[in-house]
């Protein structure tokens, strides 16, 4: 019987012999779907991708978002991405790196965005994501929130929501919370 995998080894070897490189690193599937879904990004111009890393390290990377509606007009708030080699069958965990008075984000950066968690599905991708977080600053939902404070006073008072983000982004306190400035 002839052994299929033993002959694409020994072919692989001395292609890699030929080339007189090290062998390349095989990527997985979910740096292959990255990749993709990367290179296919159609993302507002107020929404930044970076690779601190360098290209090499795509499954970890920074989203820089600058709404340019909403309460959060102004703002500038960092996401960390770190993306699964399994990714799409899991989502990519998201943390933003900006302290924000929001509803959907709490103190620690967690993100309370739907498509990150519950309703995460494969066909879903990174823009989708990127999309995502920049519609929670355009459009805050008290009804799912991270921040149980933010979300009452954004509920019951939205003046006084507007105020409380605009002092946070400048750099002060909200109630014993300091917020550096974002702006």
């Amino acid at each position: 019987m002839i052994k299929l995998f033993k002959v694409k080894e020994k072919q692989r070897e001395q292609a890699e012999n030929a080339s007189g490189g090290p062998p390349v690193k095989k990527q997985s599937a979910g740096e292959l779907r990255l990749h993709k879904d990367i290179s296919e990004l159609n993302l507002p111009t107020s929404c930044i991708i970076r690779f601190p890393n360098g290209k090499d390290d795509l499954m970890n990377f920074e989203v820089s978002i600058q709404p340019d509606d909403g309460y959060y007009m102004g703002g500038t708030f960092l996401f960390t991405f770190q993306v699964s080699p399994i990714y799409p069958h899991e989502a990519p965990k998201v943390k933003c790196k900006t302290k924000v008075y929001h509803p959907n984000i709490d103190l620690e950066g967690n993100v309370c965005l739907n498509i990150l968690r519950e309703d995460w599905k494969p066909v879903l991708n990174i823009n989708t994501v990127i999309y995502g977080l920049y519609h929670l600053f355009t459009e805050p939902n008290y009804e799912d929130p991270l921040n149980h404070e933010a979300a009452a006073v954004l509920r019951e008072n939205p003046k006084l929501f507007e105020s409380n983000v605009r002092r946070a982004m400048a750099g002060g306190y909200v109630g014993q919370t300091y917020f550096t400035r974002c702006m």
